[in-house]
């Protein structure tokens, strides 16, 4: 290759190594003024974080995204770019599995029985329209259907490598993993065709809401120090070993499991809610499956209510998580004197729910009505999804005023919205009836929830500094014909939505960059120039050594 001189007596280099700089550079300059452009408009980020869609669950038919339609041929076919779904020794299924238990959660009408499930092709399918033959039942968004499971594990098993064609095979719901709604009619679809809908946004870890919760304050997963022999005996997965006696991500089905997906949902020796020692490779304990905060309003009831117990949660109880002492993104912001708050509906009823005596049943608390099913009476709050309860830097008898200054009540949102005084950063998380979960919530209702927040947001004097992303914790145990990109061991998991909303947004645009919950954190990152979370820095060195595209920070989603 020849080269050029250069001026001033420097060495010659290759003219393609000098256009690489100079792009380079120019690249670097565009990031520098990008960043100083958000850091000159963006003055308040609201995260809305609900539950337990995939991206095709509710998005699939939304124009210009990567949705069901690439599965289809002109005719109407399916074509090759679907991956059918395997059996548990990977042959392919003939149909689709029973839905274990039946479709409807309990109480609901009208009522799909798990037999009226059978026979659907090995395909996906639309929820509202499937069984209309064998059960004469059109369902809707306001239908509640039943859970799915949804683990950390159980997660990366239906993945597959990528193939995301198990999860039939692994899912305890059977062929309801791939029903599908048609959104289109709701408030969230219209904010998307009106704003920004991400399609291309991956929840941050494996599994479950528990563990996307933590991710999304503190990109890690919670440690459990010397879980095999604590005390409260919390439960350690079996999971299967390669031949060098490695971990993998794998648990060990049980002698008693169905062989095959047909004839039942699968049974584990122990899918729980702690990794083995070293599965991260440093020794150490994590939990990935649901866990309760140590502190109050918690899934387990203090052990008395004399002095300050009544502030705890039981530590006795095996699924009560010690208290956390890592870095979470609320830590950065304090050390930069960012100010934020993480708002939870019915926050103020749970917390006066969970220090009622031990022996008093629960009324706000994981209390849905007789069936489960949360109901504007019975708001089915969840304590697993308020991940900051579970840090030592909230304890509330120790650290009352950090807790105070931070953790609030939806109305409180509602409260600042209008006055003009929300914090830089607000997260907000919605109680059961209103979060979409599978199982116990609908649609509907948490879509007008939502929407009618986002109206708020938008009539407030902030709004003209203001991005708002609606994203989804995570899947909910539902099929998503896209591959997660191939990061760490924690993650990313499934494909979900995500609507990025803001004056400064690109409007009525499907923006494809590769993201994940953790994008959240790094645009928060960059417009408040806080300190870089180790997990982020762990996620990109994984994604680099795999060969797969780093994650972006949301900004492609703006004009700025």
């Amino acid at each position: 290759m020849k080269t050029k001189s250069l001026p001033f007596g420097r060495q010659s280099w290759p003219l393609t190594l000098i256009a690489a700089l100079v792009l380079s550079a120019c690249g670097s300059d565009h990031h520098s003024d990008q960043t100083a452009s958000l850091k000159a408009n963006v003055k308040n980020v609201v995260v809305i974080y609900a539950e337990n869609r995939s991206f095709d669950n509710l998005y699939g038919n939304f124009p210009g995204a990567n949705g069901l339609s690439s599965l289809y041929d002109a005719s109407g076919k399916l074509n090759a770019n679907y991956v059918p779904q395997k059996d548990r020794n990977g042959n392919v299924l003939s149909t689709l599995p029973q839905t274990w238990g039946g479709v409807t959660a309990g109480g609901v009408t009208p009522v799909v029985t798990q037999a009226q499930s059978a026979g659907l092709a090995n395909a996906p399918f639309s929820i509202e329209t499937a069984f209309q033959a064998s059960a004469n039942a059109t369902l809707t968004t306001g239908t509640v259907t039943r859970d799915l499971y949804h683990r950390f594990f159980e997660n990366q098993m239906q993945i597959n490598g990528g193939k995301n064609d198990m999860f039939a095979a692994w899912a305890d719901a059977g062929g309801l993993t791939m029903g599908h709604f048609d959104y289109s009619g709701s408030a969230m679809y219209k904010l998307a065709q009106q704003y920004v809908l991400a399609d291309n946004f991956f929840q941050g870890a494996f599994g479950g809401s528990f563990l996307n919760h933590q991710y999304l304050i503190c990109a890690c997963a919670p440690e459990y120090p010397n879980a095999d022999t604590a005390a409260a005996k919390p439960t350690i997965a079996a999971l299967n070993k390669d031949a060098s006696g490695n971990y993998l991500p794998q648990l060990t089905t049980s002698a008693a499991s169905p062989a095959s997906a047909m004839d039942g949902p699968p049974s584990y020796v122990l899918s729980g809610n702690i990794t083995p020692a070293n599965y991260f490779g440093d020794g150490k304990f994590y939990a990935v499956n649901t866990m309760q905060p140590p502190y109050q309003p918690s899934g387990n009831a203090p052990s008395s209510v004399s002095g300050n117990s009544a502030l705890y949660a039981n530590t006795a109880k095996a699924t009560t998580l010690p208290p956390q002492t890592g870095v979470t993104i609320g830590d950065l912001m304090n050390a930069k004197n960012v100010s934020w708050k993480w708002y939870g509906g019915a926050w103020n009823a749970a917390l006066t729910d969970g220090m009622q005596d031990p022996a008093t049943a629960r009324s706000v608390i994981y209390a849905g009505n007789s069936y489960g099913v949360a109901t504007t009476t019975n708001v089915d709050f969840q304590p697993h999804h308020q991940p900051f309860n579970y840090y030592a830097s909230f304890d509330p008898a120790t650290q009352a005023a950090n807790r105070s200054a931070h953790l609030k009540d939806y109305t409180d949102l509602v409260a600042d919205a209008a006055a003009g005084t929300l914090p830089a950063v607000a997260f907000y998380k919605p109680e059961g009836v209103y979060n979409q979960h599978e199982g116990y919530a609908n649609l509907t209702d948490g879509d007008a929830k939502i929407a009618d927040l986002v109206a708020k947001l938008q009539a407030s004097p902030q709004w003209k500094n203001m991005v708002i992303v609606i994203t989804y914790d995570e899947f909910g145990g539902v099929w998503d014909h896209v591959a997660p990109p191939k990061g760490d061991l924690i993650g990313p998991g499934t494909r979900i939505p995500a609507i990025v909303i803001s004056p400064f947004a690109k409007k009525g645009t499907v923006d494809h960059t590769q993201y994940d919950t953790a994008s959240i954190l790094r645009f928060i990152t960059r417009v408040f120039g806080l300190d870089t979370l180790p997990g982020l820095t762990a996620r990109d060195k994984a994604l680099k050594a795999s060969g797969a595209q780093p994650m972006g920070d949301l900004s492609n989603a703006l004009t700025l």
